[in-house]
């Protein structure tokens, strides 16, 4: 089918742009493909279309690897609203104030920066630890949660993709297995830690932004309104921090000891989805027993909190539903495969690296996955290593760090929508006042990919 399975991610990032409405830009694309499909089975009727859509996106649960990611989602929006309620939001952002921790917005900035990147264990968990800890801080400070997102989002998937000490190393590394190197596919992986050039732009530009306390484009009409409601008061009247910290700590400890437990003792090896569910589900359970004990909240309360809080999630969790569908109905549709196919094979060599890196980002930011991107480009990349002799530890970063930046510029990647969930950001105001700092980064990573290339 060739060229036509790019029409369902130009429908979806087209109603996007049109319409502000993600949901239905979703909808439409996974129709779209579905469609595509059932004319490839010779099935040519719109009625086939819109059946096999709604099967696509029920299979989404015979997944359990995805209904996990789905429940999580859920489970986060009983965790924020049972912290909030509790006051332990508020009591925590004054004793971080009270401590000098975080008396200015650097430094809640550098504080968001660094446990976003100390949490390098799983992407979902760094995100949503740091978003947590940081969103009433950001809005004492009058800064945007805009900026909030990018910054969580800017720092998970960089530093889970340059530590390699997590699922993200193994998953990566399984792939490279199966072919031969000169050297072992656990030092080709670790040698691309250099030439990554992305990730460590994006961390780069991260912390300028910490520092500088500036920002640019989109962005700073966010910072304008947020400024404006900066002396907007606490909806809940301050308790103990620990009604916030305690839930929270529980989930980091309890993700680490599942990673280990999953993994048979070998924390790269654990499960990401099943660690981070179990953990969030412990950090509800924590909080809704110490809220319970208070004798201030009821079981049938906290039951209602805990509804509302997963109630506010559900726009987003069916954001992550429906993405979750179109990247598996885009991989039956062969749109990656063909988007990489771009490569060609009459490339001058030195730029090689640099189309890799593009390629990747286009097949992530059509997809929304960047371990599907990936998995389509690593069998593609590692041939040309082997009958051009090309350094594969540069080839493979290409492949790694375009995934990484497609996956941050795509309105329908799941990993966007969770650092909106995690930010309290609206999901396409995380992508508008994003994509600016990550095409500046891309373009960046071009340049420097073309240097290597030559230099090669």
């Amino acid at each position: 089918m060739d060229w036509i399975t790019v029409l369902p991610p130009i429908v979806a990032i087209t109603i996007v742009l049109w319409k502000k409405e993600v949901i239905l830009a979703l909808l439409m694309a996974i129709f779209s493909s579905e469609l595509l499909l059932a004319f490839k089975e010779q099935e040519q009727s719109l009625f086939m279309g819109g059946i096999t859509a709604i099967e696509r996106i029920t299979a989404v649960f015979s997944s359990p690897g995805n209904t996990r990611i789905l429940i999580f989602s859920l489970l986060v929006g009983a965790l924020l609203a049972y912290i909030r309620h509790s006051g332990g939001v508020t009591a925590t952002v004054q004793m971080l104030m009270n401590k000098g921790v975080a008396k200015t917005p650097r430094q809640v900035g550098l504080m968001t920066t660094f446990t976003g990147m100390f949490i390098f264990i799983e992407s979902n968990l760094s995100v949503l630890t740091s978003g947590i800890l940081s969103r009433g801080l950001f809005d004492k400070f009058g800064m945007s949660r805009a900026r909030l997102a990018y910054i969580i989002d800017s720092t998970a998937a960089p530093i889970c993709i340059l530590v390699l000490l997590n699922g993200w190393g193994a998953y990566v590394l399984a792939l490279l297995s199966g072919y031969e190197f000169n050297d072992s596919a656990a030092s080709v992986l670790w040698g691309t830690v250099i030439y990554n050039f992305y990730p460590l732009i994006a961390i780069a530009l991260v912390l300028f932004t910490v520092l500088s306390g500036k920002v640019y484009g989109p962005m700073k009409d966010s910072e304008i309104k947020s400024e404006v409601n900066a002396k907007h008061e606490h909806e809940f009247e301050p308790t103990k921090a620990r009604f916030m910290l305690l839930p929270l700590g529980t989930m980091i400890f309890g993700m680490i000891a599942f990673m280990f437990y999953t993994g048979g003792g070998d924390l790269a090896s654990g499960s990401g989805s099943k660690s981070i569910l179990w953990a969030t589900a412990m950090g509800c359970f924590v909080a809704y027993i110490m809220m319970l004990f208070t004798k201030k909240f009821s079981h049938q309360k906290l039951v209602k909190i805990g509804f509302s809080g997963m109630s506010e999630l559900l726009p987003l969790v069916t954001i992550v539903l429906f993405s979750l569908a179109l990247g598996a109905s885009l991989k039956e549709l062969g749109t990656g495969t063909f988007i990489a196919g771009i490569v060609g094979e009459f490339l001058p060599v030195f730029m090689i690296p640099v189309v890799l890196f593009i390629a990747g980002a286009i097949i992530a930011f059509t997809t929304g996955t960047s371990w599907g991107t990936f998995a389509i480009l690593i069998p593609l990349a590692v041939p040309l290593i082997h009958s051009l002799g090309l350094p594969p530890s540069l080839i493979i970063a290409a492949v790694l760090g375009g995934g990484i930046f497609g996956d941050h510029c795509s309105p329908i990647s799941d990993t966007t929508a969770v650092s909106a969930i995690a930010s309290g950001c609206d999901l396409l105001e995380h992508v508008k006042t994003q994509l600016p700092y990550a095409l500046f980064g891309g373009a960046i990573t071009c340049i420097a990919y073309i240097i290597a290339g030559l230099l090669m």
